[in-house]
């Protein structure tokens, strides 16, 4: 009997992922559209699911890529490395690791990535003047700790300040009694490739998202900036605060306690780094800049340095500061006080009547401060007040006002001709009450005693990099490099819209860019362009390289003359005290070498968190204090535009947003880059319009208000 063959049914699974991926590469040259892609695939045991979820694999593995043209494969080849380094709620900047641009990417690109994530990117075609990229992958996460506002009660959402403008779901291990509209800190405990598929747990609740105080002290713990120190680095600050080891310096050092030496300061300085001495000469004049030696006290490697040096600087927000040192050494025995004998590292510079360094000496002194000099009375004094209680206070110092007022002109009058930018920012104070509650916002205004001071500290901080150089040792220069010239092609296209005269046809120098700012001085214009040339040039940073300083046009430039709250000075304050001990150039650069270039490292990343927090904090204070006037109009000047509308800062340096929306119907387009245009209208808001707007709505927990246009002012 034969037997039956008996067909088996085939039941071996398609492998689709293949099949994709060999049809992509014979089409390498164009995407290919979703449709094209299916026709291909299918066949008479054709699985559409199995299909689907191997599209959507090669699609979380990064692949593959679906844009609005099609699916194409994606190359590593063509990824670059970049680190998250802002977000917003819609939208975040990548930096690039090679070149230091940063890339643009729009909230769905960024494939769940937050700040500090090492990603891989994929830059796109852009239709304007930046880069715009899309994550690809993540490589390495950084991010735990942000800030967010809790919403409803016992439905377990927060809103992140910074990273989604939706809601995610938190837990509370510690249990802590929440409210609706607590400002909380919370962790990062799972990722999505969404931010709104990321999950966390409240690790504190800081109080009422109405606080700007509060959510000052957010910002500050998600930022990293303790504002305790340890009982450690506490115990090592009370040793070395010994009063008596001042008296036993003495024989060490040169004694200028006799000498007419004053500070200049805010009234409400509590960490007085600097004092000065003036005289006028036969030949010219002598200047003394006078340092608090933070170095004789804080010792290589100590529980205190590695601590200042973990800092990098102190930070200062509203009227409070979070020292780089404990107050017992800050506010106490660093600090100039006036009548107090103190440890000082002084810079004596002889300067001709034309203002140039013939000479300079750097010693280890004690001096004792005639006066607390405050910069309002100084002011009122060399204006030629004869307020008799001023007088007195400043009797035993005011022969050498003369001349210091006569000095500072010179040296100024030098820095300008030099081709010095002097770029004019607008900066507010905000003026904060006994509830810890912002009552007040004014425009921060210098006067003669301040630009005085300025001027001085420049000319210590030359000649110590002078010193550095001449005697070739180790240091942390401060450096300012030149522009980027692709930023300076976008600052001139915007020159040229505003017929600006300008010329870098032969390259840009600090001295075209001094032209153009004192060509608009006086101008409506003036305010937009000093932000435009300022945003243009480099950020200043910190290097054991010595590459000159672009806008002060310097080639040797260190920070000399702030020990107390940089740490900067107070490596290089260490550097030169040792030299000054032994006199061996060789020694330094043995023990050196590797600390300068650490200590610049470190100090340039702490500067930047330390500027952005600051600003961040005064946001919100400003925003409460915006607050109390919802409703209310105020005057201001529109300072940039974008797709949704125009930012206007108001005469007090409040900045508010006036959204499309609040303006007249119709289609809207920026031209020009300065411009926001309604098409359907002959309605036009430009950079630098002066404008009267309506307060409409602050969000202190993130330092956003809302303005809606009133009128052209």
């Amino acid at each position: 009997m034969k037997k039956k063959k008996i067909k088996m049914k085939n039941t071996k699974k398609t492998d689709y992922s293949k099949k994709i991926l060999d049809y992509l590469k014979k089409h390498s040259a164009n995407p290919v559209k979703y449709k094209s892609l299916l026709k291909e695939m299918r066949s008479k045991r054709f699985d559409f699911a199995e299909f689907t979820k191997c599209l959507e694999g090669l699609k979380k593995k990064n692949m593959i890529t679906e844009g609005k043209d099609g699916i194409k494969l994606l190359s590593k080849k063509n990824l670059k490395k970049a680190k998250v380094v802002r977000l917003n709620k819609t939208f975040g900047f990548a930096r690039l690791e090679d070149t230091g641009e940063d890339v643009f990417i729009s909230g769905r690109n960024l494939l769940g990535a937050l700040p500090g994530d090492i990603v891989l990117i994929r830059l796109l075609n852009s239709s304007g003047n930046s880069l715009e990229g899309e994550v690809t992958e993540v490589c390495e996460e950084n991010f735990s700790l942000f800030t967010g506002v809790i919403i409803g009660e016992n439905f377990n959402l927060l809103i992140p300040d910074m990273f989604n403008q939706y809601e995610i779901i938190f837990e509370n291990p510690l249990e802590f009694r929440l409210t609706s509209g607590d400002k909380v800190v919370a962790k990062i405990t799972k990722r999505g490739k969404r931010h709104n598929e990321h999950r966390c747990e409240i690790v504190s609740n800081l109080g009422s998202a109405q606080k700007a105080s509060v959510c000052a002290e957010g910002i500050l713990k998600v930022n990293g900036i303790n504002t305790e120190f340890s009982g450690e680095v506490l115990k090592n600050a009370d040793e070395v605060s010994d009063f008596n080891e001042i008296q036993k310096e003495l024989k060490n050092r040169t004694d200028l306690r006799g000498e007419k030496i004053f500070t200049i300061d805010s009234a409400y300085t509590k960490d007085i780094d600097d004092a000065v001495s003036v005289q006028k000469t036969s030949d010219g004049y002598s200047l003394g800049v006078h340092i608090a030696d933070v170095s004789h006290y804080v010792l290589p490697k100590s529980a205190l340095d590695n601590e200042a040096f973990d800092r990098g600087t102190s930070v200062y927000y509203a009227n409070k500061v979070v020292p780089m040192l404990p107050k017992v050494l800050s506010n106490g025995i660093c600090s100039l006080n006036e009548g107090e004998d103190r440890l000082a590292f002084s810079c004596f510079m002889k300067i001709d009547k034309s203002g140039h360094l013939k000479s300079y000496d750097f010693k280890k002194t004690v001096i004792r401060s005639k006066v607390k000099g405050v910069y309002s009375e100084i002011n009122e004094i060399l204006a030629g007040s004869r307020n008799s209680e001023l007088l007195e206070k400043y009797r035993e110092v005011s022969s050498s006002f003369s001349a210091m007022s006569e000095l500072a002109k010179i040296l100024k009058k030098n820095r300008i001709s030099r081709g010095s930018p002097q770029i004019e920012s607008a900066e507010g104070a905000v003026v904060i009450d006994e509830n810890d509650v912002c009552v007040g916002v004014v425009k921060h205004e210098r006067g003669e005693s301040e630009e005085i001071i300025e001027d001085f500290m420049l000319m210590a901080n030359e000649a110590a990099a002078k010193f550095a150089k001449d005697n070739e040792l180790p240091f942390v220069y401060r450096v300012h490099e030149n522009p980027n010239e692709e930023k300076i092609y976008s600052l001139s296209e915007v020159l040229n819209i505003l017929n600006v005269p300008h010329s870098f046809k032969n390259g840009v120098s600090a001295k075209s860019l001094s032209d153009v700012l004192e060509d608009v001085r006086d101008k409506p214009s003036a305010a937009v362009v000093n932000s435009l040339v300022l945003r243009s040039m480099a950020k200043a940073r910190y290097s054991e390289e010595e590459l000159g300083h672009f806008g002060l046009v310097l080639d040797d430039y260190a920070h000399f003359t702030s020990p107390i709250r940089r740490y900067p000075d107070l490596a290089i304050h260490r550097i030169m005290s040792e030299y000054l001990s032994c006199k061996d150039s060789g020694r330094i650069r043995a023990k050196f070498n590797k600390f300068v270039y650490a200590a610049a490292t470190r100090s340039s990343e702490a500067e930047i968190t330390a500027m952005s927090v600051e600003r961040s904090c005064d946001d919100c204070y400003k925003a409460e204090y915006l607050s109390k006037m919802i409703g209310q109009q105020a005057d201001g000047v529109i300072c940039s535009v974008m797709d949704f509308g125009f930012f206007v800062m108001l005469d007090n340096t409040c900045e508010g947003l006036v959204r499309i929306e609040s303006l007249s119907d119709g289609e809207y387009s920026v031209t020009d880059l300065m411009t926001l245009k309604n098409n359907n209208t002959s309605e036009r808001y430009s950079v630098g319009d002066r404008v009267t707007v309506k307060i409409e709505n602050c969000n202190i927990s993130d330092g956003k208000v809302d303005f809606s246009f009133v009128k052209k002012a």
